[in-house]
């Protein structure tokens, strides 16, 4: 997960908890599978609105 100041990495079976308004960008090298959590109003492209920025999004 990289951030402004720094980079962490997260290992299989680890889990990172990002407070809420702290800007961090999630990349990887390789595929990988995540689980993510977050309210229903959180916009998946933050405080940006865009082409990108879903609408709806999928319940499961």
């Amino acid at each position: 997960m990289e951030f402004r100041d720094k980079t962490i990495t997260i290992e299989e079976n680890e889990f990172l908890i990002v407070p809420r308004g702290v800007e961090h960008r999630p990349v990887a090298i390789e595929e990988v599978w995540l689980m993510l959590f977050e309210p229903a109003s959180t916009l998946n492209t933050g405080d940006t609105a865009s082409d990108l920025t879903k609408k709806e999004l999928d319940w499961i």
